[in-house]
């Protein structure tokens, strides 16, 4: 038998409500203006990918391969797996569309959903969402300065303050020889290592530095720092970008633990942490430079380097901080309407107005004039254009200006000039209005208190706008 038990979400999935929704599209706003302004392009890749693909770009001996990707063999019989990061599929469309033959460098950037099997917990979801940027083709320590400044702008933009933590990984030569000297230090202590921080040590030493586990903080402490085995090629680079971020009056955080979960990163590493995270427990984005990603995928050698962020954890950070949604423009104008022949001729002011790029709202389901009106109030809207049963017969429309109670009556074929002829003079003269979440409601008017008798009623005030000033 069908159970009648509701259907609830999946352990560690999140719906994105209506009332989500302001955070949402202000964090991709903020991300499209910053690509926009550092020139960068969309780029969207499926959700799917082949398994493959991780294992040889991750790496199989990290948590997100090892444990946390969601890798299956479909119907085929081909190894699939929902994308945990973007940026190997960014990679494999530029190796795969041949973009090494487009100018250099090339610029992508992406907001969407990626999974991982991780434990739930606040901030993290086996369904997240990432924004972020990536640059292939061009080796300059400029690259990764400038996606550190791309990144802090969307986050300064949003009113979430952050510190910027930087390392340096060298090339594969530096990092093997940085595990091995980590592995010579550990040897004296493995006994206070637990059975899998041993396995790590083995397998991938520099794992250890990413370790939560204050024990195991607390032992690296006196640990050798990567910074110190640097190559000369390596070390000129990471001052190169120090020096570009005290250009820009960024204040960064030199962290030799930073080494991010990621086997193919090299050279610069970051993290953007929000202000008292001292530990970037709940990390709000992070990057670095990934010199040899393209040529893992089949490529030729390709210098890249990119960022990424969690929206989840920004949101959250915003909210916690009482930080209000980015404001968005209201409505400039609303359609109220009353009786079924009124709200037929409003479908058709609908239509007509938003092909001429008017932002609109309105309330066809109810009936009331005086709900309508309540919900015009609401929303911010400027001007309400009303019809009821004389200006159906008269073949008119009335328009209200809800910044000052003014009405007029035009014919119905000259509403759309007329209140584009407004709005456009609004817009010229600054007067495009924005909102948060929720608009600030007006106080009643009297003339909203006796909205509800007919339309053709208020229709008789004596106004008429002169044709050189129309009502704004």
């Amino acid at each position: 038998m069908a159970s009648n038990t509701p259907p609830q979400l999946l352990r560690g999935m999140k719906d994105i409500l209506p009332s989500d929704q302001p955070y949402w599209w202000g964090v991709f706003d903020a991300a499209r203006r910053a690509a926009a302004n550092y020139g960068f392009e969309r780029i969207e890749t499926p959700v799917l990918e082949a398994t493959s693909l991780f294992t040889r770009s991750v790496g199989e001996g990290t948590d997100i391969v090892g444990k946390e990707m969601y890798s299956f063999v479909d119907k085929g019989g081909d190894s699939v797996a929902l994308r945990p990061e973007y940026t190997a599929s960014v990679a494999r469309a530029y190796v795969e569309h041949g973009m090494l033959n487009l100018p250099q460098p090339v610029k992508a950037w992406y907001f969407g959903p990626c999974f991982r099997h991780d434990r739930p917990q606040a901030g993290r979801y086996r369904q997240f969402w990432q924004f972020g940027f990536e640059v292939f083709g061009s080796p300059q320590p400029i690259v990764d300065a400038q996606l550190i400044l791309a990144a802090r702008s969307i986050f300064t933009s949003l009113g979430i303050e952050t510190t910027v933590q930087v390392n340096c990984l060298g090339d594969k030569a530096v990092r093997q020889a940085y595990g091995k000297a980590l592995q010579a230090y550990f040897r004296t202590r493995k006994s206070e290592l637990s059975e899998e921080q041993r396995l790590t040590l083995q397998k991938n030493p520099m794992r250890l530095l990413d370790s939560k586990d204050p024990k195991l903080v607390e032992l690296l402490a006196e640990a050798p720092q990567i910074l110190d085995h640097l190559d000369d090629a390596s070390r000129q680079h990471f001052m190169q970008v120090l020096e570009y971020l005290d250009e820009a009056d960024v204040a960064y955080n030199l962290n030799p633990r930073l080494v991010r979960g990621l086997d193919y990163y090299t050279k610069t590493v970051f993290e953007f942490w929000a202000t008292g995270d001292e530990t970037g427990q709940l990390s709000l984005g992070g990057g670095g430079r990934y010199d040899t990603l393209v040529e893992q995928l089949g490529g030729q050698p390709t210098p890249s380097a990119g960022f990424a962020a969690g929206i989840e954890r920004i949101i959250m950070n915003a909210r916690e901080r009482q930080i209000p949604p980015p404001a968005t423009p209201r409505p400039e104008v609303f359609l109220a309407q009353l009786g079924e022949p009124a709200r037929k001729k409003m479908i058709r002011l609908f239509e007509a107005l938003q092909r001429e790029g008017v932002r609109i709202s309105e309330a066809m389901t109810k009936d009331g004039l005086k709900q309508q009106l309540e919900v015009a109030n609401r929303v911010g809207a400027h001007y309400t254009l009303i019809i009821g049963q004389k200006e159906i017969m008269d073949e008119t429309v009335l328009i209200r200006d809800m910044e000052n109670g003014i009405q007029e009556v035009v014919p119905f074929d000259r509403a759309v000039p007329e209140v584009k002829k407004r709005i456009e003079k609004n817009r010229a003269n600054g007067v495009v209005p924005v909102v948060g979440a929720v608009a600030p409601e007006r106080p009643p008017r009297p003339s909203d208190e006796a909205a509800e008798p007919p339309v053709e009623d208020q229709a008789e005030l004596p106004f008429e706008a002169p044709d050189d000033e129309p009502a704004a």
